[in-house]
């Protein structure tokens, strides 16, 4: 059986044209061929999570990673607990892939969340607390403060904590109060001097504040305290002449999941912001609640949130670990991982106009955040936004951020008279606010502003540019795996090709009349689109590489993407691993592959790669008979092998045809395969492995990768 899932892409095709592969039949027809999503989900969050615990990485930044488990944590309860329970309670058991009813699949998550929850607590409280008390930054509890220090901090809770509050009670006269998603409260127990009744109160811990306090601001040494525990020390002064019987911090969790027909709706933006007002007011999927609670208060909030004891989590550790980004923010450089400046490629040192020439001249591929976003695709936008030669631009909108330059661009070209069309996709969760007031913005500033194609979800990262040269008109085009965001440009990998060739710049020409026309083109030459054509070509390149192996001709599959749920693609993959096909799949989240089955997937190997950066590239690889690899098939986009992504939504993926760009592609394959550092093996069960090495790591090496390739071609310019 095959375990390693670092092995040499050459090797595999050692002697592999000079005789057929042996064929081991195996049955693939149970359920037993793949895993369960939710569990690989959590399994990713674990590894996520195993990069705080690791003594390796920077003190301020394994806070970091801690938090981002915890936010990953409530985001999966918003999405995927909300739709399990969402299914239970409208009598719906739609089976997972590995044959798992809904409420099967709740109780595996509660079996697997409780552990991850003690974990996440003990590296808080017995790995980064004391590291950090090593370095003078100190999380107290009231009770460690000294007396000057309180008093520091009641002057600060006077001025800043105390007219913020606001106690809500519960009795007769005031209904039990509305607690919004995700935020912190205390619930208080309290009672009047004659009299036995318990009662209830809320107190929103507020998040427009620190949530720890510096107790010296001017000492050189970090000392804090947490505004929960404050607030808790300063209970009285909120309820005066009422007994305070006890104190317990809780948070609720609400469902995300949406059960709006949105696609029958007649105005598609007045239903996501319906959806929005809902979601305020939506079910909660969780209590979470500190160690030792109040039993009384705890089937309180049972009896009025209708919640039963499996929605109730107590957590031996913080309620929410996002809360501790003051203390991860400390400027403390020696603390941190050492700051790195994207690359500028020397084709997008050109201002003005000479970008054009430099992409007509020959394709340009970009790997972000090592080699400059800004530089590259922001500038892109922008020149074209400027140039008077320009006619018209066109952008899809998944995610774009706040403050977006891109948006800044559309609306000075559109302004200055160009044809400006943009796609904004509003489904795109939890960023569906911020996408409204930016497609109000632009239709506000003259662009033309579609919502996308009825029923599907408008997922691809492209762009055109139409401009008028000597010659005539000529298309401009970028296709990339990110969104057109700057924030998540420098610390999400992504590839970005920028063309002026005009087999794909047609082809993107007709995919944007898909998008904002009702065209129904299905013979794209050069692109693969989802949900017109994506699926059937990959699952026919899985095929082809089968029938090479069964040939005795090289063939090796290596796909790097996010995730992987596609029963059909997994069948077809199973199929060639048993012809002979070599198999490499870098997944960074859920994969429901089960690789190193004996018969089954002897020849696939799944690796998860986590690190300093998201990885977020979708890369695709078919050997297709190839002698030299370099010269197989490449693939990159905006498509995950998901159903979702290939069936249900506009996607996008485009070839990489130029010579030196494929070769710059192996490259990155083969240093994600070879890496030791940041990779974790999947196990045949689901389960991962984590590689021991001392080695720098994928991310240090392409960042080192991406200076050297910057500096070689510069002195090739000099010395021509």
């Amino acid at each position: 059986m095959v375990t390693s899932s670092a092995s040499s892409p050459k090797r595999t095709s050692k002697k592999k044209s000079s005789r057929k592969p042996k064929v081991v039949e195996h049955p693939l027809s149970s359920e037993s061929l793949f895993t369960s999503r939710e569990t690989g989900w959590l399994n990713f969050n674990r590894r996520v999570l195993a990069e705080a615990e690791d003594a390796r990485n920077p003190l301020l930044e394994r806070l970091k990673f801690l938090s981002i488990s915890g936010s990953n944590l409530d985001e999966f309860f918003m999405k995927r607990v909300g739709g399990l329970k969402r299914h239970i309670a409208y009598g719906v058991s739609p089976k997972s892939a590995d044959g798992k009813t809904p409420l099967m699949q709740l109780q595996e998550v509660r079996q697997s969340v409780i552990p991850m929850l003690k974990d996440q607590a003990n590296c808080f409280n017995k790995v980064l607390k004391p590291a950090l008390e090593k370095e003078n930054i100190h999380l107290l509890a009231w009770k460690d403060l000294t007396e000057k220090e309180k008093e520091n901090v009641k002057k600060y809770y006077a001025r800043n904590v105390f007219p913020v509050l606001t106690p809500l009670s519960v009795d007769p006269g005031h209904p039990f109060p509305f607690i919004s998603n995700l935020s912190v409260s205390l619930g208080v127990t309290l009672k009047y001097p004659n009299s036995e009744e318990k009662l209830f109160a809320r107190l929103k811990v507020p998040k427009v504040l620190p949530q720890w306090i510096r107790t010296e601001p001017e000492s050189p040494i970090f000392r804090f305290v947490s505004l929960q525990e404050v607030i808790k020390e300063n209970l009285a002064d909120l309820f005066p002449s009422m007994q305070v019987l006890d104190a317990m911090v809780f948070r609720l969790t609400r469902n995300a999941d949406s059960d709006q027909d949105q696609e029958d709706a007649e105005d598609l933006l007045e239903a996501i912001e319906e959806e929005l007002r809902q979601r305020r007011f939506a079910e909660v999927v969780r209590l979470e609640h500190g160690p030792n609670p109040d039993p009384w208060m705890i089937k309180f909030l049972m009896e009025e949130l209708e919640l039963t004891e499996d929605d109730i989590y107590e957590l031996p550790g913080e309620l929410d670990y996002t809360d501790l980004s003051v203390i991860s923010d400390l400027a403390l450089p020696k603390l941190k991982f050492e700051p790195y400046s994207p690359v500028v490629t020397p084709a997008f040192m050109e201002e003005g106009p000479g970008l054009f020439n430099a992409i007509k001249m020959a394709d340009q591929l970009v790997h972000h955040p090592f080699e400059s976003f800004s530089a590259s695709v922001e500038k892109f936008i922008r020149i074209a936004s400027e140039d008077p030669k320009v006619l018209a631009i066109k952008m899809t909108l998944y995610r774009t951020g706040d403050n977006s330059p891109f948006i800044r661009s559309l609306i000075r070209a559109a302004e200055q008279g160009k044809q400006v069309v943009c796609l904004v996709e509003l489904k795109a969760r939890f960023d569906e606010e911020r996408n409204i007031y930016w497609a109000t913005e632009l239709e506000n500033s003259g662009v033309h502003v579609v919502y996308g194609v009825v029923g599907l979800k408008t997922h691809a990262k492209t762009a055109l540019v139409v401009r008028q040269e000597q010659e005539g008109l000529r298309c401009y085009a970028h296709i990339g795996t990110g969104n057109f965001n700057v924030t998540t440009s420098r610390f999400y990998t992504d590839l970005g090709l920028l063309t002026a060739r005009e087999e794909i710049t047609n082809d993107i020409v007709e995919f944007f009349h898909y998008l904002t026309g009702r065209s129904l083109k299905n013979n794209y030459q050069h692109l693969l689109i989802a949900p017109v054509n994506m699926f059937t070509k990959f699952k026919a390149m899985i095929e082809r590489e089968a029938d090479h192996a069964k040939a005795g001709r090289p063939a090796h599959i290596i796909a790097k993407f996010n995730n992987f749920e596609e029963n059909d693609l997994g069948v077809a993959l199973y199929a060639a691993s048993q012809k002979g096909t070599e198999i490499d799949m870098i997944v960074r989240g859920f994969c429901a592959i089960r690789p190193g089955v004996a018969g089954m997937s002897e020849r696939m190997r799944v690796t998860s790669i986590i690190g300093r950066y998201l990885e977020h590239s979708r890369l695709f690889y078919f050997r297709n008979g190839a002698t030299d690899p370099v010269d197989g098939e490449f693939f990159i986009g905006s498509a995950d092998w998901m159903y979702r992504n290939l069936h249900a939504r506009v996607e996008a993926i485009v070839p990489i045809l130029d010579r030196a760009l494929k070769e710059k592609c192996w490259e990155i394959l083969q240093l994600y395969l070879k890496e030791q550092r940041q990779a974790w093996s999947m196990n045949s069960d689901g389960t991962y492995t984590k590689k021991a090495s001392n080695d720098i790591g994928i991310h240090q090496t392409l960042m080192q990768t991406a200076k050297s390739r910057a500096k070689v071609t510069e002195e090739t310019e000099h010395t021509e």
